[in-house]
């Protein structure tokens, strides 16, 4: 095929890619050591090259040739030779444990930098044009979390705006809310985005030790959005997860009898919003967008209604009998829910306070608490992506993978959010990858632009490839074959050939 002129610059994506280590196995997919991968769009043609992230948990793992660093589903113990003393220092020393470095889930820009992200304290820098793997930094050292998010947001001017969780200040478990400037001032220009990080709000977790797990957050022109689940760590079974030999996982727990809260903050006051809004249980891990209309906020998510998917991806599961072993007990909604900010005061109770046209309902009770319902958009969608000139504001499109059966997805989807039609894009034993949109330089309208996904082939004779999808149209304008064995990755981002220095290879 041929691709447009325009595309220029770089697609980096980056997922687990290695699940053994001499003897030792990981227990679950997402635990794999990082595997970064990119695609170089050079007047035409494309160049593809693949790194594993030089992290220090795959230093040490490659050098003791097993698994030595615990990730979330796989626990590591120190060396077996060593006698009691040592090993009864080592489960003390793991109380509140050191967590690992082997970002493996998404690629965050922050200034002129790009760097490696996961769900721990620890970002890597990384050289997107060599993948080379440079500065570890430590998000505690300028900010008091213990996890945070791989999904973070970006302002008009360029700043990134993240969330963590604050475990360990004095049992006040709370919700970080940070924000990382793009540039610093001109007479620093030596120091680090990170020493100018600013902490924007904070919210107090619902429970001390049994904070909420999230995966992203959401975001307007006015107002963040944080959903707190009742999808929960426990601290306590996590701080003692090592000395009983279970991994942190298993201190997950889903409470479907609970509730869901949203918690709204104003991003000019740095205050919540005090009114209460909640819905009923569910597990979520991808906000898609949203906005702000007539008072209202209105945010699409994609929800579930247990935790089955996270259980899924045990590698124990997928291995030849995947389509029997793991059957979806709950499959992907794409909910949109519309919280009224401004209602009657007066409102009678039991009265729906959406005044927009939509199937979402807000109801008044009379504890002056709300409780909303979703409208339903669709069904069987995961990864979702938007045009992010669009991000906090009122969108049309949604670009995503179709999972039916399983969590892994074998079609790509564009999604009309206000006619509910959907465009498939799909091909014989073929698995995507989370789309990407980019937009074209002249684009007037928001699905100007061209779709960009990592095909894997399960026929091992047939080769991967990058596909490049018409995003208007969804017809394929091209694809790259790749004579290598491709790994399944998570997230990433297309970085336009402005945005890197230029720097000789």
């Amino acid at each position: 095929g041929q691709l447009p002129t325009w595309l220029q610059g770089i697609l980096l994506r980056n997922g687990p890619g290695m699940h053994s280590i001499g003897d030792s196995k990981y227990n679950h997919w997402f635990d794999g050591l990082a595997l970064m991968h990119s695609f170089t769009f050079k007047n035409g043609e494309v160049y593809y090259r693949s790194k594993y992230l030089r992290s220090d948990t795959y230093n040490c793992n490659v050098e003791a040739n097993r698994i030595v660093v615990s990730e979330f589903g796989t626990m590591a113990y120190p060396d077996p030779c060593k006698n009691i003393f040592a090993k009864a220092f080592c489960y003390l020393s793991h109380t509140i444990p050191e967590f690992t470095d082997n970002c493996l889930i998404n690629i965050m820009k922050a200034g002129d930098d790009f760097y490696a992200t996961t769900e721990t304290n620890f970002i890597r820098k990384i050289n997107p044009q060599t993948l080379d793997t440079l500065d570890k930094v430590d998000y505690n050292k300028y900010v008091a979390v213990n996890v945070t998010t791989s999904h973070p947001h970006y302002d008009s001017a360029g700043n990134v705006l993240n969330m963590g969780t604050s475990i360990v200040d004095k049992g006040k478990t709370k919700y970080v809310l940070f924000k990382i400037p793009s540039s610093v001032p001109e007479q620093e220009k030596k120091k680090s985005c990170f020493k100018h990080l600013e902490v924007v709000c904070s919210i107090p977790s619902r429970s001390l030790l049994h904070p909420s797990y999230y995966h992203s957050f959401g975001i307007t022109e006015n107002y963040i959005i944080f959903v707190e689940q009742p999808f929960r760590l426990d601290i306590v079974k996590m701080a003692t997860a090592y000395i009983r030999g279970v991994t942190w996982a298993s201190c997950l727990a889903f409470n479907k009898d609970d509730k869901t809260w949203f918690h709204f903050v104003d991003r000019k006051t740095k205050k919540e919003v005090s009114t209460k809004f909640y819905t009923d249980a569910m597990v979520f891990f991808h906000h898609i967008n949203a906005y702000e209309e007539d008072g209202h906020i209105v945010f699409d998510i994609i929800a579930y209604t247990d935790n089955s998917l996270y259980e899924m991806f045990y590698l124990k599961n997928m291995n030849k009998d995947f389509e029997d072993n793991t059957k979806l007990t709950s499959i992907p909604t794409c909910k949109r829910f519309v919280v009224p900010l401004q209602f009657d005061k007066d409102a009678e109770v039991g009265s729906n306070l959406v005044t927009l046209p939509s199937t979402a309902t807000a109801l008044k009770e009379k504890d002056g608490n709300i409780y909303c319902q979703p409208e339903i958009l669709c069904e069987g969608i995961e990864l979702p992506r938007i045009n992010y000139d669009y991000n906090g504001k009122k969108h049309k499109y949604v670009f995503a993978t179709e999972v039916q059966w399983s969590p892994v997805p074998t079609k790509i989807t564009k999604f009309n959010a206000q006619t509910k039609e959907m465009l498939h894009w799909g091909g014989e034993d073929c698995w995507p990858s989370e789309p990407i949109f980019v937009p074209s330089p002249d684009a007037r309208e928001e699905d100007d632009g061209v779709v960009l996904s990592c095909v894997v082939r399960t026929d091992p004779k047939k080769a991967p490839f990058l596909l490049v999808l018409d995003a208007k149209t969804f017809t394929e304008l091209g694809r790259a074959t790749v004579d290598v064995e491709m790994h399944l990755d998570l997230h990433g981002m297309f970085i336009p050939e402005q945005n890197l220095k230029t720097e000789t290879e």
